[in-house]
């Protein structure tokens, strides 16, 4: 009889566990598609790959290097990161725990008196204690010891959501690298753009010295009556719109200076730098491997898989809220009714043991809504997972034709430049000779400044291209 009893209480569990599950809200699990062309450009295809190259030795220039080492230590930016990455860390922690048995120490004290006519009244009354003695009129109700649950993770429920945890304090840990990826970028950007500033600067300056000795020469020419008064002040004027763009970029030095020195965590003070050989730099092409090493090296890929996986994981923890669950209750201690008697043994000698089973029935509208926001997180973090794999491979593709287009524009502006130059003598020279007017003598000067600070601007962006080629690759936070 009591082995049918058994049998029937497994089917009737067995059956109950069916119908739970049955009436889970079918799941629609998003397959990622991580499918990249073979290569970035057509012809062209490297098997070694920049992405691989730490940044100190990837940038020559030590003043760099050096901004760069304070900048990844003192960043307010990533301290405040790596705080997050502490509390990403002790969640895994907080969750591992969950999985263990809970054993408290406990105690209490209390006093208490129940009717008469009640069955624990009725009992106290005639039952007596010691040689007569009977209960007091109030009771007291003393104990101590110690106390212990545990959920059995039957389901892998709290199993999986400590998984989830490690998979996104991984993730935590790869938005950091990527976060150090960009700010290498950055300060690399503005470290370059203020070396194109000074050398801009240097260029205005000299064009107002051939501006100013321009000024005197036709001063001379009027005391000798072969020139006017309006070349003049075409030249005065000429030669103060440039002075006032000097303060302008000077501005622009200090925007850049302030810049740099809040993403090194610090106040404003001047920036070591090397300008004299910015236009002898030679940016180059870098190797850029085959498109699917950006699943490997570019931090933000790595950190959109790694919540995918924890999105998935998610998945089961809010299914698993469908199923029952199974706890233990124990405990063992003393319990007395006054403290004389409390650590008698075996008389106040106290010890329980339970189990629990519970399983959601009716009114499940809550566990439902987190099962299926826990299902349309999955396919949210899939897209957002093709979606940094796309992007990634846009980047890299468009600086590939970028540097290289830029290569040749600098090719021809260099020659721009160039023959403008010989053509402020050639002006100079008609004009002493009277065989030209000032006006083309000015116009030379004024198309020389603005081709030089053409090239500048150009070669700055040719260095941008190749750092930002660099930061695609998903180089810079090794």
């Amino acid at each position: 009889m009591r082995s049918k009893t058994k049998i029937f209480q497994i089917i009737a569990s067995s059956a109950l566990v069916l119908t739970l599950q049955a009436c889970i809200p079918d799941s629609l699990i998003k397959k990622e598609d991580t499918h990249l062309p073979t290569v970035f450009k057509e012809g062209v295809s490297d098997e070694d790959n920049a992405a691989n190259i730490k940044w100190e030795d990837f940038f020559s220039d030590p003043n760099l290097v050096s901004l760069l080492d304070i900048a990844v230590e003192n960043n307010k930016e990533i301290n405040i990161m790596m705080q997050r990455i502490n509390i990403a860390r002790n969640e895994i922690q907080a969750r591992r725990g969950q999985y263990l048995p809970f054993v408290n120490i406990g105690g209490g004290a209390g006093k208490e008196r129940v009717g008469e006519f009640t069955r624990f009244g009725a009992v106290e009354k005639n039952l007596p204690v010691r040689e007569g003695r009977h209960f007091p009129r109030y009771v007291g109700d003393y104990h101590f010891g110690l106390f212990s649950t545990w959920e059995i993770d039957i389901w892998k429920k709290l199993r999986n959501a400590k998984q989830a945890a490690v998979f996104e304090y991984m993730a935590s840990e790869e938005g950091k690298n990527f976060l150090v990826t960009n700010l290498v970028a950055e300060i690399a950007h503005s470290y370059y753009e203020l070396l194109s500033l000074d050398n801009q600067l240097n260029n205005l300056e000299l064009n107002i010295s051939i501006q100013q000795n321009a000024l005197k020469m036709v001063r001379r020419l009027q005391e000798y009556a072969r020139a006017s008064t309006l070349p003049i002040k075409r030249y005065e004027a000429e030669v103060a719109k440039n002075k006032s763009k000097l303060y302008q970029i000077n501005q622009s030095i200090t925007v850049v200076e302030n810049r740099i020195n809040f993403l090194l965590g610090r106040t404003p003070q001047p920036i070591q730098r090397a300008s004299g050989s910015f236009m002898e730099f030679k940016p180059f092409m870098l190797k850029t491997g085959i498109p699917s090493e950006l699943l490997q090296n570019r931090p933000d890929i790595r950190q959109a898989e790694l919540e995918l996986s924890a999105a998935a994981l998610n998945i089961e923890v809010a299914r698993a809220n469908f199923y029952p669950s199974f706890g233990i209750r124990a405990g063992i201690g003393f319990e007395a009714f006054a403290v004389r008697y409390l650590i008698n043994t075996p008389e106040s000698l106290a010890a329980m043991i339970a189990g629990d089973l519970v399983a959601p029935l009716v009114n499940r509208n809550a566990i439902e809504a987190e099962y299926k926001n826990a299902n349309s997180r999955q396919i949210q973090a899939a897209y957002e997972y093709e979606q940094r794999i796309i992007r990634a491979y846009t980047e890299v593709a468009n600086q590939v034709s970028n540097i290289n287009n830029l290569d040749k524009s600098y090719q021809l502006k260099s020659e721009q430049v160039e023959a403008l130059s010989k053509s402020i003598d050639i002006a100079n020279n008609l004009f002493k000779s009277a065989r030209t007017d000032y006006l083309d003598v000015l116009l030379a000067q004024r198309e020389t400044l603005d081709a030089k600070a053409d090239l500048i601007e150009m070669k700055q962006k040719q260095i941008d291209a190749m750092v930002d080629l660099y930061r695609s690759l998903g180089g810079g936070w090794q």
